[in-house]
C-alpha cells in the first residue's frame, strides 16, 4: 500500500540532494530515509536517483515524479503546518513509549494534570526504539540503546531483577541450598515448582537464569498471565514462583503479601533510560515528564 510518508521523504532527498542532509531536515534517521525511499521505488518500478558517492541524481522519472506531487505535497505541508500552529496555541501532543506497569507505576496518577495532550504506546522496548526513530514517538523509556545518531539516552534508574514467590511457598529446602551455594540443586529444585510468568517476561527470566546458571531456563511455566500486577495477585493468595523487576514488587514486599526468595549472585540489573531525538520541538514538554517520571520512581 502507498504510504504518503515516501512522498514527503522523496520530497526532501530531491530538494537537499542527500540522504543525509534529508534526514535532518525530516528529524529521522538515515536509514528510515533509505527504507521509504527504496520502497516508493520498489512501488512505481523505477529507479528515481542515481545514487553517487555524496549526491543523489533524480533521474528523469524522478523528475517527472517530483514534478507531479511538489503542489500537491505542499498544500499538504502548509495544511500541516497550520494544524500544528492551531495545536500549538491550544495544547501540543506529545508521545511516548513505555511498559504498561511503569506506566501505572509512574505516571498514571498524573495524567489529568498535564498541561499537554498524551498519546502513550504500550510494546516491546524493541519496538518502541523503532517507532522513536521514525518519529512516531517522542520520548520513550527503556533498558536497551539503539545506535541511531540522531536518538539520545540518558541513564534514568537501574532495575534489579529477582525471584519473589508466594507468602504460602515453603522455601527451607531453597534457602539451604542458596545458603550452601548448590548451584545445580537450585536450579533443579526450582523446575519442579510452579511458576508464573507474563507473555512478556521471558527476557527477565532468561537474563536471571543465565547469569545464575550460565544456561537458558529449561522450565515450563505453569501460568502465563498479562502483567506482573497480576501475577503479585496471584502469589498473595498462593504457592509459586517468578522474576520480576524489584520496583514492581516495592509495595507488595513492604507489606509481605509476597517474599522476596532470591536476588540472585551476581545481582542482575538494568539501566533504564530516558530516549528521545536530539531535534524535537517539545523540549519543554518532554522534561516536564521526565521530571514527573524522576520524582515518581524516587
Amino acid at each position: 500500500m502507498l504510504n504518503l510518508e515516501w512522498f514527503r521523504t522523496f520530497k526532501a532527498i530531491y530538494e537537499t540532494g542527500n540522504l543525509s542532509t534529508a534526514a535532518q531536515a525530516l528529524f529521522i534517521s538515515q536509514p528510515g530515509v533509505s527504507v521509504h525511499l527504496n520502497s516508493l521505488e520498489a512501488y512505481t518500478g523505477y529507479r528515481l536517483f542515481e545514487r553517487l558517492t555524496k549526491k543523489m541524481i533524480p533521474t528523469e522519472r524522478g523528475i517527472m515524479l517530483y514534478n507531479c506531487i511538489i503542489d500537491p505535497i505542499t498544500k499538504l505541508q502548509e495544511a500541516e503546518e497550520s494544524f500544528h500552529r492551531n495545536s500549538k496555541v491550544e495544547k501540543p501532543t506529545i508521545s511516548v513509549g513505555m511498559g504498561f506497569e511503569i506506566f501505572k507505576y509512574t505516571l498514571e496518577e498524573h495524567l489529568a494534570q498535564l498541561p499537554f495532550n498524551l498519546v502513550l504506546r504500550f510494546g516491546d522496548y524493541r519496538q518502541i526504539l523503532q517507532e522513536l526513530d521514525t518519529g512516531k514517538l517522542d520520548l520513550i523509556l527503556t533498558p536497551i540503546k539503539g545506535s541511531q545518531t540522531n536518538l539520545e539516552y540518558i541513564p534514568f534508574t537501574k532495575e534489579r531483577i529477582i525471584l519473589i514467590c508466594g507468602n504460602e511457598t515453603d522455601t527451607e529446602q531453597f534457602d539451604h541450598l542458596v545458603l550452601t551455594n548448590e548451584r545445580t540443586a537450585i536450579r533443579q529444585w526450582l523446575k519442579e515448582q510452579i511458576w508464573y510468568t507474563t507473555a512478556a517476561d521471558m527476557e527477565y527470566l532468561q537474563h536471571f537464569w543465565m547469569a545464575n546458571f550460565d544456561c537458558l531456563p529449561d522450565l515450563k511455566p505453569n501460568y502465563v498471565v498479562p502483567y506482573f500486577s497480576s501475577i503479585l495477585r496471584c502469589l498473595s493468595k498462593g504457592k509459586g514462583f517468578a522474576v520480576i523487576p524489584d520496583f514492581l514488587a516495592k509495595k507488595e514486599l513492604a507489606l509481605q503479601s509476597v517474599k522476596l526468595a532470591w536476588e540472585g549472585s551476581p545481582h542482575v540489573e538494568n539501566t533504564l533510560h530516558f530516549g528521545k531525538r536530539k531535534k524535537t520541538a517539545y523540549p519543554h514538554e518532554i522534561r516536564q515528564l521526565e521530571q514527573i517520571l524522576t520524582m515518581n520512581w524516587f
